[in-house]
């Protein structure tokens, strides 16, 4: 017997292949130990035979579960969430989960349908990537569904679980790098309003302190497009006392200031240094060799994966929070500053 709608095997079908009932077959599409070995392989062998795939809606109606997780990246265009991604999905796949993708950037303008769409479609659990203010959608959905918070602190709410790099080491990393190269007048390019940002300003801004620079203070708010960045870049280097280096928000950020530095002719990293932020893929190309602090976004998805299937497994454990220490990876965007004769 085939489904009359679908014309694939059924249940029936691999139960009367081999010789069993309805129940039992599903009883070993369970992993039920309550079935011997010889009936097991006998309705394996069927279930190969036929080809029979399990209805996916049948089992979430019979299971309550969906087997599938929500991943709203905050704005898949940066790379860094590419990177994410390539992290997340074969843990959650070894787990037996598919992967939902949402696109956070989309969603804010499409006034949240993705975020509630994750909680009609009843997903296991979230994935939330990226730091930006939380909508109030995302708050309820992330309190009825258990979520991870990935790359920022912004959504801080008892039953959500976060792991993110150390913003405020990653930045202290950066600008040490540009003071031992004997510069003095750094600046930092900013990023979208949230938690990391924030914490990367503060980074930059108690190093430059520390090292008694506190008058060079140099903070250009901005988000994480190229061409806004390459306009308050401008605007930095058309100062009088412009900067010699610009620690920026992230690599695309960077980018920004890079497109800034040729406009106005200014060679790099000879007239002005540049350090990044999440050593991506756009880092690594060898026609813009970034130097760029390593958030290690490969060890952050991997964990804010298995932190989710955790909580997946026990949804009233204690709230857990996790900082990745980051490194840096010097390349050609930084040089010793204009006139230090090194």
């Amino acid at each position: 017997m085939v489904s009359r709608e679908t014309g694939r095997p059924t249940l029936e079908t691999v139960a009367a292949r081999a010789g069993v009932s309805r129940s039992l077959v599903s009883l070993v599409l369970h992993d039920s130990p309550k079935v011997s070995d010889e009936r097991r392989q006998a309705v394996l062998a069927a279930i190969d035979e036929l080809g029979y795939r399990p209805n996916a809606a049948a089992r979430r109606l019979a299971e309550r579960r969906s087997h599938s997780v929500g991943v709203l990246l905050n704005d898949i265009r940066q790379p860094w969430f590419a990177d994410i991604l390539d992290a997340v999905t074969p843990v959650l796949h070894a787990e037996g989960k598919h992967v939902l993708l949402g696109d956070g950037l989309l969603d804010r303008r499409m006034d949240d349908t993705l975020t509630w769409s994750f909680l009609e479609l009843g997903v296991d659990g979230l994935i939330v990537a990226g730091s930006v203010p939380p909508s109030a959608a995302l708050v309820h959905v992330a309190r009825r569904i258990p979520t991870v918070a990935v790359g920022g602190r912004d959504l801080d709410l008892p039953p959500v679980d976060v792991v993110c790099q150390d913003d405020v080491d990653g930045a202290t990393l950066a600008v040490r790098h540009l003071l031992e190269l004997g510069h003095r007048r750094i600046a930092y390019l900013g990023g979208p309003e949230g938690t990391s940002n924030s914490e990367r300003a503060r980074g930059y801004a108690d190093t430059m302190r520390a090292a008694g620079l506190g008058d060079h203070v140099r903070i250009e708010p901005g988000d994480t497009s190229e061409e806004r960045a390459r306009q308050a870049a401008t605007a930095l280097l058309s100062r009088p006392e412009r900067p010699t280096a610009i620690f920026a928000y992230n690599d695309m950020v960077c980018l920004g200031a890079l497109s800034a530095a040729a406009e106005l002719g200014l060679r790099v990293p000879d007239d002005l240094s540049l350090v990044g932020f999440d050593n991506s893929g756009l880092a690594r190309l060898r026609a813009i060799w970034l130097t760029s602090v390593d958030g290690a976004a490969e060890r952050v998805g991997e964990l804010a994966a298995r932190m989710l299937v955790d909580r997946m497994a026990e949804p009233e454990r204690p709230r857990r929070t996790r900082l990745v220490s980051p490194g840096l990876e010097i390349r050609g965007s930084t040089g010793p500053a204009p006139g230090t004769g090194r």
